[in-house]
């Protein structure tokens, strides 16, 4: 064999050489809607989507795919826990106390009342009657007015209340400066929180303290200067009350 057949023998062995390298060498391509399945330690069957994949969600449409995604990164070892929004609950508003004072729903079958009126030409004054009001044990409350309460017991209901001689009978906090009355009234309804008896034995002094304080005068239920004998005839009222209330109480059980 000559040197020139030598070299073109050469040759076209590189040239199958170099096509078979070519030829097998080139990468395949990945099918279309082909999914290669993705092994993780503790979870063998879970498949992860390859990009090429034919079932694409539509745009503006959330898919399985979406929610794999956004439970788990298939792209990063991050073990930081995910961002969940939280709603904060609505705040709700405490319920509010009833004013003091408020009276509970039942029949009134009497009220007993008493009067502490200015002196002849004398008006008393807002400011000093709530001061007065306040030293004599009392509490402003329902219906703007004062009220005697059940230490400890203020749901009970009052004892007896005070209200203002002038229509309509309550006593403008906003505006006690301007307030000028030529006295008030204190009464109390009966049934009440406790017997009649001890309830007038409360008010009277009440009464008294609040005349004193004022430089008042303590009058009865018709306006006339209240006097032993009416005061020991409205005790003997409200003893009998008291007894009848209990024997009703009796029949009932």
């Amino acid at each position: 064999m000559t040197a020139n057949e030598l070299r073109i023998l050469i040759a076209i062995i590189g040239a199958v050489v170099f096509a078979l390298i070519w030829l097998f060498g080139k990468p395949r391509r990945p099918k279309q809607g082909r999914r290669t399945p993705v092994v993780r330690d503790g979870d063998p069957e879970r498949i992860e989507p390859v990009f090429g994949d034919s079932e694409l969600p539509v745009e503006g449409e959330q898919s399985e795919l979406d929610i794999s995604f956004s439970a788990t990164d298939s792209d990063s070892e991050s073990t930081e826990a995910p961002i969940r929004a939280t709603r904060t609950p609505p705040k709700v508003a405490a319920p509010s106390r009833p004013p003091a004072g408020v009276r509970p729903d039942q029949a009134i079958e009497r009220i007993v009342t008493l009067f502490v009126a200015a002196r002849a030409g004398e008006l008393m004054h807002g400011p000093n009657l709530v001061v007065a009001a306040e030293k004599a044990g009392m509490t402003f409350g329902d219906r703007g007015i004062f009220h005697r309460l059940i230490s400890g017991k203020p749901e009970a209901g009052p004892i007896f209340s005070m209200a203002n001689m002038v229509k309509p009978g309550n006593f403008d906090m906003l505006g006690i400066d301007k307030v000028q009355t030529p006295g008030v009234s204190f009464f109390m309804t009966l049934p009440g929180p406790i017997s009649a008896l001890d309830a007038w034995d409360a008010l009277l002094p009440t009464a008294q303290r609040l005349a004193e304080l004022m430089d008042a005068n303590v009058l009865d239920e018709e306006r006339n200067a209240l006097g032993r004998q009416r005061v020991a005839h409205l005790r003997d009222e409200l003893r009998a009350w008291d007894r009848k209330q209990d024997r009703n109480q009796i029949r009932l059980r």
